[in-house]
């Protein structure tokens, strides 16, 4: 049968609920969102007290950060109401999901008055995390059991990306297909099929990852500092590492699922690094349980002059005490590299403590992945998957273990007394030097029960850029550009956060030029965790302090024709940004014909934060933007003021449907991709569409119209007042006022007719002259040194 998903119904309001609830409105369904009668409310009759419950949670997920909507207006999609009146309305949802509290006995009363009001084929799905699938469908009816499974998302469902499908010996298997192609299609989500195992597959790695390196703490004398220093971004993972990953979730969350494991798989090879240590029992019972309680191996304070600090539980003396950064030579030496697989390779290469830690680290995580295939999932690359957007791993450990070599690591692992199941070593004995690889521009992954190499499912709707390195039409240092089949090239750039600087415009204009030559256009996208923080404020900062503004001249030339290099081609350009995307991406954006954007795009023009204007065509994209959208119905100046607004107050889209009400993106044009890893194959597709339906290079425009004086005056009288009120410093108003003469044109008598080369001159004249005021010096420097611009 076809299916569609028109409206859902969530069942319980809990944090996970109210935030899936949110996730599903924040895709444009209709969601019902339904939870118990408060106690004392039982008799009442007004629906606002019966439904306080509810509406509460509600609220407070809506105010929550970060958030858990791309847009406010999210709400108005939700409705609310209690178990007791509405749980007949679940017979209009086609999709019911279950969220109530981890019990079965609960869990099994809902589904008693589920099965009453639910038409027949409507799906139902729990988001339990710990209890067996198989058990919730006991006693329910043919139907239910067909059309039932485990969906597992990870909080905060909208930012993490992992949706477990977890089908039962009962779910129909079309159930599961539509599930997994739903999940990642339209939620956004790194759908991975799961056996009804103890905590699924995430859980059950992530949690033995963490115990293991608690038990290795332990057993190498480290601390909490020590450890979270040497498991964060420095290997790939998040910055919350550890024991701050620990705060977040509740330490009695991670208590309960080791429990679970220990108690649930006797025949784990490994279950007795689940065994719970003194000092975590200690601070359970001490209700030390993290972010929740206000403490556990962190806790904030405040120091002897008021200022904020965070404090490290001493897990010996079970004191708090101020942080101490630690000190490792093997981690110093690596920092420098930006390549998260040679950084790895050198880590576990070192002769110090740190990397003692590193190899015996790796050595456990890879013994205990290597025997959980086939129990918890007959596809190692689902394990890799799970881990990357579960637990915001860079790369998988299957991944990681390649980056070290797996036969080199196993005779490693052999000799430091750690076992590998016995389809590793048959893999390295048939030859198989690998567990991933790439043939023929896809990825294969190595199957174990076939003994041979399969394509992962998928390879068309998710374009990894990195897949076609032997396809490089052209590179340089810091940039490639591949050919991606069926005549469309692809450039990517690997530079420090994405930032642009001439190595990046040499490309994009070679990239278009090729383009040009030969094939249907190009898509501009890269694989890193950030599209681009923009221009390359270093080589700004270092022109200008040394005061060659004849260069400088000549650098934001170059940026603004290679920005209307891409707006003007003869073949379509389209931009597949996600993440941060500002400054000057967000002006390669702004000049695309196309942006195919992940939805989770941070993109706005921030340069007013470090005391410029937007220089390469920004400015001048916002006022041609306003000009277009002026209409009789209000006054003009209203339209360029809102313009004037966004860059002045360095606003940057929170979502990347939030950028269609900024302006950013355009309506009928742009659109939203919701899983970030197809968005450079949406933009492979739109090359494809725009140039086969006779795609014509657009002429630049003469027909911009400014409005002079009469809006220069508005717009001067608003940033004195904003001065005035002390939501403006001075240079801040320096700088608007700047922005606002290259926004209405010049101080020209009336409005105007102009070019869009004459916005761009005034753009750059501008920027220069901020280039060599000493506080937007400051502010760049400030920016360089610490990532934030000093508010000077």
């Amino acid at each position: 049968m076809k299916r569609t998903i028109k409206k859902v119904a969530v069942l319980g309001s809990g944090v996970m609920g109210s935030r899936i609830a949110c996730h599903f409105a924040g895709i444009g369904l209709q969601t019902l969102l339904l939870d118990m009668v408060p106690k004392g409310f039982e008799e009442s009759t007004k629906p606002a007290e019966r439904n306080k419950l509810v509406n509460d949670a509600l609220t407070a997920a809506i105010k929550s950060n970060p958030s858990p909507v791309y847009t406010k207006d999210v709400i108005k999609k939700i409705t609310t109401g209690n178990f007791t009146d509405n749980m007949k309305d679940i017979a209009t949802c086609d999709w019911v999901i279950e969220v109530v509290v981890e019990r079965l006995d609960i869990k099994q009363l809902i589904f008693e008055q589920v099965e009453k009001f639910r038409k027949p084929g409507t799906l139902i799905t729990s988001n339990t995390s710990g209890i067996p699938i198989s058990m919730m469908a006991e006693r329910r009816s043919d139907d239910f059991k067909k059309h039932f499974c485990g969906t597992h998302f990870f909080n905060p469902p909208r930012y993490l990306r992992l949706l477990e499908i977890i089908p039962t010996k009962y779910t129909d298997p079309s159930v599961v297909d539509f599930l997994m192609n739903y999940g990642d299609l339209y939620l956004g989500k790194t759908t991975v099929l799961c056996k009804d195992t103890p905590a699924f597959i995430a859980n059950r790695i992530g949690v033995f990852g963490m115990m293991s390196i608690m038990n290795l703490m332990d057993k190498m004398k480290l601390n909490v500092d020590e450890i979270d220093a040497l498991t964060g971004p420095i290997i790939g993972r998040p910055k919350s590492a550890t024991f701050r990953t620990g705060d977040v979730v509740g330490l009695d969350t991670l208590v309960k699922v080791a429990k679970g494991v220990a108690e649930n798989c006797p025949d784990d090879e490994a279950k007795e690094i689940f065994a719970i240590p003194t000092w975590l029992n200690k601070m359970i019972e001490n209700n030390w349980l993290g972010d929740k309680t206000g403490q556990g191996f962190f806790k904030k304070s405040k120091g002897a002059g008021g200022e904020k600090e965070i404090l490290t539980l001493n897990l010996q003396t079970m004191e708090y005490a101020p942080r101490v950064k630690p000190k490792f030579g093997s981690v110093d030496a690596a920092k420098p590299i930006d390549d998260l697989k040679t950084r790895l390779k050198m880590l576990c290469s070192g002769s110090d403590k740190a990397g003692e830690f590193y190899k015996q680290f790796h050595y456990s995580l890879f013994s205990y992945i290597s025997h959980r295939i086939p129990e918890i999932s007959d596809e190692l690359y689902r394990v890799d998957d799970a881990m990357m957007a579960g637990f915001g791993w860079e790369i998988g450990a299957f991944e990681s273990w390649d980056v070290l070599g797996v036969a080199k690591t196993v005779d490693a692992m052999k000799a430091a007394g750690y076992k590998v199941a016995a389809w590793v070593d048959e893999m390295i004995a048939s030859g198989a030097a690998s567990f991933y690889k790439v043939e023929n521009n896809k990825r294969v992954c190595y199957d174990p029960a076939s003994k041979s190499y399969k394509v992962i499912p998928g390879g068309d709707a998710f374009i990894v850029m990195k897949n076609f390195e032997n396809q490089t039409v052209w590179k340089n240092a810091a940039c490639r550009t591949y050919h991606l089949g069926d005549d469309v090239l692809g450039l990517e750039w690997n530079t420090k956060m994405g930032s642009i600087g001439g190595e990046v415009l040499e490309a994009i204009q070679k990239s278009i030029a090729l383009a040009e030559d030969k094939y249907k256009g190009l898509v501009i996208a890269n694989d890193a965790a950030q599209f681009s923080a923009g221009a390359n404020v270093g080589m700004i900062f270092m022109l200008a302090i040394e005061q060659e503004y004849d260069e400088l001249d000549m650098a934001i030339r170059m940026f603004q024709n290679t920005m209307m290099r891409a707006r003007y081609s003869s073949i379509p350009v389209v931009v597949a940004p996600h993440g941060l995307t500002l400054g000057g991406a967000c002006e390669l954006s702004l000049h695309s014909d196309k942006v195919c954007a992940a939805a989770e795009t941070y993109i706005g023009l921030v340069e007013l934060g470090v005391g410029l204007i937007p220089g390469g065509g920004g400015t001048k994209e916002f006022v041609l933007r306003a000009a277009d959208e002026m209409h009789e119905d209000e006054p003009e100046t209203i339209t360029l003021k809102n313009r004037f607004l966004s860059i002045a107050t360095a606003k940057v889209a929170t979502s990347a449907k939030e950028g269609f009400e900024m302006g950013v993106f355009r309506k009928g044009l742009d659109e939203v991709v919701m899983n970030q890893g197809r968005r450079i194959a949406e933009a492979k597709k739109s090359v494809i569409e725009i140039f086969d339906s006779g795609y014509v290079a657009p002429a630049q425009r003469s027909d911009v119209k400014v409005l002079g004086r009469s809006a220069l005056g508005a717009l001067l009288a608003g940033i004195n007042g904003m001065r005035t009120a002390g939501y403006a410093t001075e240079h801040d108003s320096v700088v608007a006022k700047k922005l606002a003469y290259v926004m209405c044109g010049g101080d020209l008598s009336e409005p105007t007719l102009v070019t869009e080369q004459y916005l761009l001159d005034l753009e750059r004249e501008a920027f220069l002259s901020l280039c060599g005021e000493k506080k937007t010096l400051e502010r760049i420097q400030s920016v360089l040194k610490g990532g934030k611009p000093v508010r000077n």
